[in-house]
């Protein structure tokens, strides 16, 4: 006759249903957005947050806890990603301190690459391209010679940073370092996710490159291959590039088109996707912009 467990064996049995549980939560939430907003996202991801936390706080075996520690950084690191989409930077930095802490204990050199390459997007995206360019070059070195989602990532944000700077050689020459690691990708590296580094994300990059640069012609092209891959929703990837090809209007000498397009796109924009990064890169524009085409703008912001 079969006996129940005692409470030892059914506490084991509970941490390994937890374990594989939270596993599983990464995988499922690190698909992005799928259209959905932002808000709605991390509202989703709650429960399971609260489940990390308490899970966190039992004894584990050494084994059992560098994985958890693996997952951790996982989790905590797509909180920080939606935080940084939101603008709330302060929130992204403090959740990928924790991504960072749980990467370390894990001893997963490439999910610790992957946080420091993620988190270089956050000073990048909102005006410390210097922090962002550090941020880059110790992702780099965390992960090795391996190609990589994570090389791969960093390499772009390096060209993002150097091109914001005026540093037109380097921000070359990590374009060629991004382009030669994203053909060596594998299937899984090269994942739509937010933890691969997916051909569609790879020409978005260069697109924000090539446009700080001042590169119209090659940015407009690299616009074109991204949106040629942009099978899904992706509200704010759409509205990202739209607003690159509008600085290129600009910096091509025509002010007006690029704010027509600008607002154009704005006013298209649900409310839940008006805030954070696409907010700061509409009014980036609207700072270069002169006069008449200024004002069509900035009216748009405040509508």
């Amino acid at each position: 006759m079969a006996t129940l467990p005692g409470i030892a064996e059914a506490r084991q049995g509970s941490d390994a249903g937890d374990l594989a549980y939270l596993g599983g939560a990464f995988e499922r939430h690190r698909g992005g957005y799928h259209g959905r907003p932002p808000g709605v996202v991390l509202a989703q991801m709650r429960a399971d947050l609260d489940l990390l936390r308490e899970v966190l706080s039992r004894p584990h075996p050494a084994d059992a806890r560098a994985d958890l520690a693996r997952t951790a950084a996982g989790i905590t690191g797509l909180v920080a990603i939606i935080q940084h989409d939101r603008g709330d930077q302060r929130e992204s930095y403090g959740w990928f301190a924790t991504a960072e802490r749980a990467a370390q204990e894990s001893g997963d050199r490439h999910m610790l690459a992957w946080v420091l390459a993620r988190h270089a997007m956050v000073p990048l995206n909102y005006g410390a391209p210097g922090a962002a360019a550090a941020l880059a070059a110790r992702a780099r070195t965390a992960a090795g010679t391996a190609p990589t989602a994570a090389v791969a990532l960093a390499a772009a944000v390096t060209a993002r940073a150097l091109a914001a700077v005026g540093d037109r050689r380097g921000a070359l020459r990590a374009v060629a370092d991004a382009r030669t690691t994203a053909e060596h990708l594998d299937a899984v590296q090269a994942a739509d996710t937010w933890f691969g580094y997916p051909l569609q994300k790879h020409h978005v990059h260069l697109s924000q490159t090539f446009t700080l640069m001042g590169n119209t012609r090659e940015a407009y092209a690299e616009q074109e291959a991204a949106l040629a891959l942009t099978r899904s929703a992706s509200v704010m990837t759409r509205a990202l590039l739209a607003t690159d090809t509008a600085t290129c209007l600009s910096g091509d000498g025509d002010p007006t088109a690029a704010a027509d397009m600008a607002a154009e796109v704005w006013q298209r924009l649900p409310d839940a996707f008006r805030d954070g990064l696409v907010r700061s890169r509409a009014e980036a524009l609207h700072l270069t912009l002169p006069g008449v085409a200024r004002a069509r703008l900035g009216e748009a912001l405040v509508s």
